[in-house]
């Protein structure tokens, strides 16, 4: 598709909010070789990912679909005009501290670009180093809503909370007045998901009730109980951890799906077998998997990623959409600011279909699924609905 310039397209729910549409240009294959900014040098890439720890499986799918982004971005040259993409990959472990020490020490070697974050609490604390720098920072899988309006410098290729909440919200449609119950660990986690539906669906006038579960409990048919009793027109389950299957179990043997709509998000695929016999039953708020979104940017990042013998998972787009955005920005050549404003209001094919960096916070608006399991011990995924990007858009936030 060749670039042709036409307004960002913002969700309704905004039409009141001072914001500023920005020219912005269709990106596709191939026109980053045209970028001559910025002589021969080479452009240093600095991934800062969880390629060890307890992300780890997460921070290998975002790399295999940088290295795919990558080739599709430059067709295949590693390169945008005559400077070479040299990319560098730290491993931070999860670990705030030690992606904050990584992210200083590219920075003082000279890096412009930093990108990765496949942690929230990593994303969080690199994204103010990249302020008080001035280079680009594009986390990656990090879903927390603080990295939306972090700062001028801060981006994101992946999706983010709210916008979860929102798909999840999309299969009761009109939330006013409508009856939400959290269901969680009590735990941090737990309690962040609690707080971020009360403000995303709270807002919108939804009665939101939390359902906490102590994180040592192994018998859940009590709670499961409550989860029925509380009579919800939706049941928001999150959950993590080794107790999943017996979780769900419970909630399937109290007839908890018979009495309400209950909807999660859908993991990776290695999770896909906890869910047991009641797969079935839930509904699948999704961020992505493997074949969802049936565009030809997702068909060559497939090819790329099959290629190389890596797997296409839940986060293999946001390496990908990573690179699309970083080969966009150095277009313009060394300069972050250059860059930055290149970004703010871009809209481009990605592999969910139409995206679209929001100028004013730096979301990244983009389409999002509602999905079914199928097939018993061995589940497979299929679409029920894709919603279009400004249908589960976040609320604009404050720009740091």
């Amino acid at each position: 598709m060749g670039r042709k310039s036409h307004p960002v397209r913002l969700p309704a729910a905004l039409t009141t909010a001072a914001v500023l549409l920005l020219a912005a240009a269709c990106g596709s294959p191939g026109t980053a070789g045209s970028g001559t900014g910025g002589g021969t040098e080479p452009i240093k890439v600095g991934l800062v990912y969880s390629k060890s720890g307890p992300l780890a499986s997460y921070g290998k799918q975002y790399v295999e679909g940088f290295q795919a982004g990558l080739d599709y971005a430059t067709n295949g040259s590693k390169k945008i005009g005559d400077r070479t993409v040299e990319v560098t990959e730290v491993d931070d472990a999860g670990d705030p501290a030690k992606a904050v020490s990584a992210a200083k020490d590219l920075i003082g070697k000279g890096y412009k670009i930093l990108a990765g974050s496949t942690s929230s609490g990593v994303a969080t604390q690199v994204a103010p180093i990249a302020e008080q720098n001035k280079v680009l920072f594009v986390s990656g899988p990090a879903a927390t809503d603080a990295v939306t309006g972090a700062g001028t410098y801060t981006f994101r290729s992946g999706r983010q909370t709210a916008q979860d909440i929102n798909t999840a919200a999309a299969f009761i449609g009109d939330v006013q007045g409508k009856k939400v119950v959290v269901f969680a660990q009590d735990s941090a986690f737990g309690q962040a998901n609690v707080a971020g539906v009360q403000a995303v669906l709270g807002a919108k006038g939804a009665k939101v009730e939390p359902l906490l579960v102590p994180a040592s409990a192994t018998d859940f048919t009590p709670f499961a109980t409550q989860a029925k009793e509380a009579k919800a027109d939706l049941l928001f389950v999150a959950w993590a951890g080794t107790t999943a299957q017996a979780m769900w179990t419970a909630l399937g043997q109290q007839g908890v799906f018979d009495a309400t709509i209950v909807v999660t998000g859908l993991d990776i695929t290695a999770t896909w077998p906890a869910y047991g016999p009641v797969a079935d039953k839930v509904n699948f708020l999704s961020h992505y998997f493997a074949d969802a979104a049936g565009t030809d940017v997702e068909k060559a990042m497939t090819e790329r990623v099959t290629k190389a013998g890596g797997t296409v998972d839940l986060f293999t787009g946001d390496g990908f959409t990573a690179a699309q955005m970083i080969v966009h920005a150095a277009e313009k050549g060394n300069d972050p600011d250059a860059m930055v404003k290149s970004l703010a209001g871009w809209s481009f094919d990605g592999v969910k279909g139409a995206m679209t960096v929001r100028a004013e916070d730096h979301a990244l608006l983009q389409p999002m699924f509602q999905a079914k399991l199928t097939g018993g011990a061995t589940p497979t995924a299929e679409v029920v609905k894709k919603l279009d990007a400004d249908a589960v858009a976040p609320a604009a936030a404050a720009q740091k």
